[in-house]
């Protein structure tokens, strides 16, 4: 249910202001409207003090306790780490460099250049070269060495002359010496490396105060909240003043939380108007709250205006998502977090794991409708003598059959009705939002039109292989009663004429989108049909592999396969399962998520800037 909403107007002196904050913080009820937006923001230190203390604690995050405790303030191991962060960062940077000119220098080997230096003031001028190898012959000098083979058939040639310079043959390259040498660089990478060490040893040191940089930072946030809040109201010499929005069922209480704190103001509510657009807070029915996790992770709300289809939900997605899945054993996967469900409800938030825990008990419900069991089937354990079981197996799967033809052509036909079911009540809920508008009644237009559209599939599908379950002519008079429902009444007008025309205009589209809304439902009956294979072939796949070599071997097979199966059914209940709701339910049902959240302003300690 969508809580219906008041706007409230709380006005007191400009000397109460503080307190008046102060006092509607504590009450939690009021969502701030502000008046000039761009105002309402907090002080640029807080902000900044802000972002420091989150990059700071995910700097420390990375990093376990160790070493002593040191002595200081949150905010100085704040700026203390993220310096060292940007320490660590220049002296990776400058390692990798040194590391690179290194590997470069290999072919001078470990030589240092001060070596060279005492030669050459000795008298004695070394100088290298690149020398085609077949010239080598021809180099004059008073001592000649080859050192090392280079590319392209040359050689590094070494020549020593006490005077004068040496003789060199057409083609040779003058090498000269490096920079500086190899265990230079080594010596200084070695310093960097070991002040690399100690500012991680310092690190480790820091995450000792993780707890308080998440106390500092949760701080700072209540006091940019508070920031924001009091920038958000109308400000001048005499009156400060508020706006927001309140549930209307607790508007009431805004003016006795105002009074119980002392502050003396005038606080008015009143119904939204037309051009308003409230936050839209959702109280979900308790059998419905799990599918709060789901509108959680995709940050989507129904419009104020709108209405709340998580019941839908809750009954849709946990099908969809068992034919989807396709697997008993799975399904027993998703029961696993009841063994953990305080831990997992405390990281999670409890709806999610409901959510699972639902998405898992509906799976092995219809695992066992379909008689699939990680992947096997009656047929798999009577081939391995237990003929028994697969009869049992067999009893309670009512949409198991040997023929997979005939597998396959059930649940087609069962998608498709299911399909169509959905999108049915997604029309009648949009009906009854509309009544008593003559508008509803183009929405049940549309749900008989949909079961004429479903008779044409069907026959589209099946139509020459077995008769039709009911007569054409009932197939035709759903689609053209239900057709000119639509027509006539989407858009009411006086003029039949204007009607009629506006009617049609509007559901040229529509009339399409009909078939390939229903159409869209064959999507269980396939990602469920390849998950049941996909894991059919591991199981082959690890048995032959188990023959052929080890047991263990084929274990380690089934169980990745598995483990990838169930990992790409997560994804298809996204892909597929959720979108059948927030697209094709959606947008029969005319829910547009374009609502935003209801957050009122409140805070447990105020701590003024």
């Amino acid at each position: 249910m969508i809580v219906s909403m008041r706007r409230a107007f709380i006005v007191a002196r400009q000397a109460d202001r503080k307190a008046l904050l102060e006092a509607l913080a504590h009450a939690g009820l009021v969502h701030i409207q502000p008046i000039d937006p761009a105002k309402a923001v907090a002080e640029e230190q807080t902000l900044g003090s802000l972002d420091r203390a989150a990059r700071a604690i995910q700097v420390l995050g990375e990093h376990q306790p160790s070493g002593d405790r040191p002595a200081l303030t949150a905010e100085q191991a704040a700026d203390e780490a993220l310096r060292i962060q940007r320490e660590q960062a220049e002296a990776q940077a400058r390692l990798g460099a040194l590391h690179r000119q290194i590997d470069h220098l290999a072919l001078w080997g470990d030589v240092q250049l001060d070596q060279f230096r005492q030669l050459e003031q000795a008298g004695v001028n070394v100088t290298f070269h690149s020398v085609p190898a077949r010239q080598v012959s021809e180099v004059r000098a008073d001592v000649v060495q080859v050192l090392s083979e280079l590319p392209a058939k040359r050689v590094l040639v070494a020549t020593v002359m006490r005077s004068g310079e040496a003789a060199m043959p057409e083609g040779t390259e003058p090498l000269p010496l490096p920079q500086r040498d190899r265990p230079t660089l080594r010596s200084e990478a070695a310093k960097i490396d070991q002040a690399i060490r100690q500012r991680q040893a310092r690190l480790g040191e820091l995450a000792h105060l993780h707890k308080d940089l998440q106390d500092w930072q949760n701080r700072l946030a209540r006091r940019a909240q508070f920031g924001a809040a009091e920038r958000s109201g109308l400000d001048n010499p005499d009156l400060y003043a508020i706006q927001g929005w309140v549930p209307q069922d607790q508007a009431d209480g805004l003016s006795d939380a105002v009074r119980a704190a002392g502050v003396e103001a005038a606080v008015q509510t009143a119904p939204p108007t037309d051009e308003d657009i409230p936050p839209t807070l959702v109280r979900y029915p308790a059998w419905a709250k799990p599918i709060s996790g789901l509108f959680d992770i995709l940050g989507t709300l129904p419009g104020y205006r709108e209405y709340d289809a998580s019941p839908f939900f809750m009954i849709a997605l946990p099908i969809f998502a068992a034919m989807l899945i396709g697997d008993a054993g799975y399904g027993l996967l998703f029961l696993l977090p009841l063994l953990f469900y305080r831990k997992m409800a405390a990281s999670m938030g409890p709806a999610k794991v409901q959510l699972l825990v639902v998405f898992g008990g509906a799976t092995v419900l219809w695992g066992m409708l379909t008689a699939t069991y990680f992947g096997l089937t009656p047929e798999n354990f009577a081939n391995a003598g237990y003929a028994g079981l697969a009869q049992v197996m067999t009893a309670i799967a009512p949409l198991w059959d040997q023929n997979p033809e005939t597998v396959r052509q059930m649940l087609i036909k069962l998608s498709f009705l299911i399909g169509t079911i959905h999108l049915t009540l997604a029309h009648l809920r949009k009906a009854a939002f509309l009544a008593p508008s003559q508008q509803a009644l183009a929405d049940v237009g549309w749900a008989i039109f949909l079961w004429g559209m479903l008779g044409l599939i069907w026959l589209l599908f099946f139509g020459k292989t077995e008769p039709m379950p009911v007569p054409m002519g009932l197939i035709y008079a759903l689609l053209i009663v239900g057709g000119l429902m639509a027509v006539s009444f989407a858009s009411p007008h006086r003029n039949l004429a204007k009607r009629l025309g506006l009617g049609l205009a509007n559901s040229l589209l529509p009339f399409l989108g009909t078939f390939g809304d229903t159409m869209s439902y064959i999507r269980l009956m396939a990602v469920g049909l390849a998950s049941y294979y996909i894991a059919a072939a591991f199981n082959n796949l690890g048995a032959q592999v188990a023959q052929a070599m080890t047991w263990g071997v084929g274990i380690v097979i089934v169980v990745l396969g598995h483990a990838l199966n169930v990992g790409l059914a997560m994804i298809a209940i996204f892909a597929h399962g959720v979108r059948l709701n927030m697209l094709e339910f959606s947008s029969n049902a005319g829910i547009q998520w374009a609502g935003y959240s209801y957050k009122p302003f409140a805070v447990t300690t105020i701590e003024e800037s």
